[in-house]
Order: structure tokens, then C-alpha cells, then sequence
């Protein structure tokens, strides 16, 4: 991880709580999509966010990105707070705050040649030059990301669904940008492809500096290319610390289950099973308990004060945090 002059974080994001307008009857309360999350980014760090679908990190990538608005907190990117930043001043961040989504065809407009796709943000910003200093760049960011000059000229239907991720990065990092957000830019890909991909960001990140808020349920991945690691379930934060220390000692109950089923038992299709029927459960205790421990109805370890209110995120040692009663 690259340091920063200041010693400040690239992004802190703190007690963030993202609300939706619930389904159905119209009496019920918002849902809280995102709970009361805090974390923070260095420059150059790569922090993986896994959990389950639902948990609230797809929600708190839109936060971040200011696509979706926070009912409270803060979210500070390179010493600017943007929680409630104007869309004219939000124009200017977004050179130095980037996106890779999910869906590598649907996020490329399928009527721009490729050229048009990467040099779309130099034009934005008045950053393209003149037309042969905009076609120099569009195949220099080409080349970053393994795509030939020839390719500028064809359409995203023409190409595979691990090129068209290649373009969608060649665009993200096309004005220099501080931060990525990477909301499961690998999950719609093959296996082999998905490996390419990952060992391409990790070549970014060696060039340019570049930071990034890698989102993923699939948690080999996120091991192999991230810095540090924070679980989400429910909505909430419930264990951050290094990756590698993370995995090999995790702390808060629900982790330990992800990680014996995935790692230790190399039983991935169990682990989904678990996420999927735990998703339920989780579900049913914040509509019943919204002030208990998301966790608290399948914890072999949960007690009465789980029941009764959440744990706070606690720093148990150093850069490890947890929500636990068990464990803080």
C-alpha cells in the first residue's frame, strides 16, 4: 500500500445509513440497506468488501460513488467531505472517483465504437486534446489494459465479456483516478478470465497508484487482491482487519463460517448454501429485532444481550475490528 504525504485516509466513510422505501404496504419502515458502516481506504490500498447478496455493499458502492443518497453520515474522499456535495462540484471529484460495475456489456453503450467508450470521460472533462493527442491516449489506455490499437474502432458486441471488463477499466482509469470502485467486476465471468482480470487490476494499481474498493462475495478472490478485508451482513460491518490475518484467524462467528466452508473444506457450494439461507434469517431478525446482532438467530454463541442490542464495530488488536459480544 502506498502511503499518503498527509497520513489521512483516501476515504473515510463513517456511521453510513442508506435507507430504501420498503415493498408492499406502505406503512412499513424504510429498510436500512446500509446500517451504520465505517470504514476507511489508504491511497494505493485495496479493501475488499464481501457478503452476501442483499448485505448492503453493492448500496454502499452507489453511496460512495454519490448514485444513491445517504440518510446520514459522512463520506470523506482525499480530505473533501461529498456526502451532500452539489452535482457541479460531485463533476469535479469524479475525475479522481472512478467505477467498474458489475455487467461488462450492459455498463458500455452499445452504439460507441470503443474509442468513443474510453475517451468519453476526456471529453467530459475537457481533457481529450485535439483529435490525434485523443486517439494517442485512447490506444495508450488500450494497451494498459492488453487491447490492441486495432480494436479502438469496433463496437462491445464484437468483443468477449472479459474484453468489454478491459474496456470498462480502460475508461475507469482514464483520468488518473485515485480511487476505483469495483462492484463485482468479475463475478459475470468465466473463471480463467476472471483470474486475468484480477491480475490486471493488481498491474494498475502497481502503475498508477491507484486505490480501490473491491466488492465480491467470492472470497478467494478477494484474498488474493486485497489489502484488508471487511465482512458485511445485514447491512452492517461486522469484522475488518488485514486480509491474509482475516482469513487465517477470523474473529466474529459468521466469518469463521465462511472461511471453514470455503477454505478449510474447499466446499464453495456449501458456503452459498449457507449465505443463502442464512440472508433469510437475517432478514427475519431485523424485522422483528432491528436493535439485536444480525447474526444473533444463528449464533451457536449468541446470548440474551445479543438479543437485545448490536454490538458496536470494537478494535480487538491491531487493525482488527470486530462486532461481537463473544469476541470485543
Amino acid at each position: 500500500m502506498n502511503g499518503s504525504t498527509s497520513g489521512l485516509p483516501l476515504l473515510s466513510v463513517e456511521e453510513l445509513v442508506v435507507t430504501y422505501p420498503p415493498a408492499g404496504r406502505w406503512r412499513k419502515p424504510p429498510v436500512r440497506a446500509v446500517d451504520r458502516v465505517s470504514f476507511e481506504i489508504g491511497h494505493g490500498e485495496i479493501l475488499g468488501l464481501v457478503g452476501e447478496s442483499g448485505c448492503g455493499k453493492s448500496t454502499t458502492a452507489l453511496a460512495v460513488l454519490r448514485l444513491v443518497e445517504a440518510l446520514s453520515g459522512r463520506i470523506v474522499f482525499d480530505g473533501e467531505e461529498i456526502t451532500r456535495t452539489s452535482s457541479r462540484r460531485m463533476r469535479h471529484v469524479r475525475r479522481r472517483l472512478q467505477a467498474v460495475f458489475q455487467d461488462p456489456f450492459g455498463s458500455l453503450d452499445p452504439r460507441m465504437t470503443v474509442r468513443d467508450i474510453v475517451a468519453e470521460p476526456l471529453d467530459v472533462h475537457g481533457m481529450a486534446g485535439g483529435r490525434v493527442q485523443r486517439a494517442e491516449r485512447v490506444t495508450e489506455l488500450l494497451a494498459k489494459v492488453g487491447l490492441a490499437e486495432h480494436m479502438a474502432d469496433r463496437y462491445p458486441h464484437e468483443f468477449s465479456g472479459g474484453q468489454r471488463q478491459r474496456i470498462g477499466i480502460a475508461r475507469a482509469i482514464a483520468l488518473g483516478p485515485s480511487l476505483v470502485v469495483c462492484d463485482e467486476p468479475v463475478s459475470a465471468l468465466d473463471v480463467s478470465v476472471q483470474a486475468q482480470i484480477v491480475n490486471l487490476l493488481l498491474d494498475i494499481r502497481q502503475k498508477m497508484g491507484v486505490a480501490y474498493l473491491f466488492i465480491s462475495h467470492d472470497l478467494a478472490i478477494v484474498r488474493h487482491l486485497s489489502d484488508r478485508v471487511a465482512v458485511m451482513l445485514g447491512g452492517r460491518i461486522i469484522e475488518i482487519g488485514p486480509a491474509e490475518e482475516l482469513f487465517a484467524h477470523p474473529l466474529h462467528p459468521y466469518t469463521k463460517s465462511l472461511v471453514a466452508l470455503a477454505f478449510v473444506t474447499n466446499r464453495g457450494a456449501d458456503a452459498r448454501v449457507l449465505q443463502e439461507s442464512t440472508s433469510d434469517v437475517v432478514a427475519d431478525t431485523l424485522a422483528n429485532s432491528p436493535s439485536a446482532c444480525v447474526y444473533c438467530a444463528r449464533c451457536p454463541k449468541a446470548t440474551e444481550v445479543c438479543r437485545a442490542s448490536a454490538p458496536a464495530l470494537t478494535v480487538v488488536g491491531p487493525g482488527r475490528r470486530v462486532a461481537c459480544h463473544a469476541v470485543a
